[in-house]
Formats: structure tokens, sequence, C-alpha cells
């Protein structure tokens, strides 16, 4: 499979291409439950996880939401 270099929460990181934002986060163990991933400075909503598919040169900021008190 070919490798690509993104932007990974300001690092960079080389992948496998092709891998949907959902696979991508399964990748770097982030469960999708909680998670708010944003692409070259737009968020992905949550439904199209799955969809996306992450491209060489993108920048991805991925962030947990986090309960407590």
């Amino acid at each position: 499979m070919r490798k690509i270099e993104i932007h990974l929460n300001g690092d960079s990181r080389e992948i496998d291409d092709d891998l949907s934002v959902s696979a991508l986060l399964d990748r770097f163990g982030v469960p999708v439950a909680g998670a708010v991933v944003e692409r070259n400075g737009e968020v992905v909503p949550m439904s199209r996880f799955g969809e996306e598919i992450v491209r060489a040169g993108d920048r991805i900021e991925i962030v947990r939401l986090m309960g407590g008190g």
C-alpha cells in the first residue's frame, strides 16, 4: 500500500493512502465516541467519518471531548 504524509495535531505523520477519517482514528487508537476531527480547517461531521478520505498534505486536528466536574 502506498504511503502519504499528513499533519496530525501539528506533527508530520506517514500513513497508508486512502484511509477514511474513521480508519485514521482507529489507526491511532482514538475512539470515535467523543472525537472531534478538523480537516484543513473544517470540522468533519461524525456521520461522515467513514466517508471522508484523508489525502496527502491534509492538516488534521483531533480533539477528544472529556466529561467531568
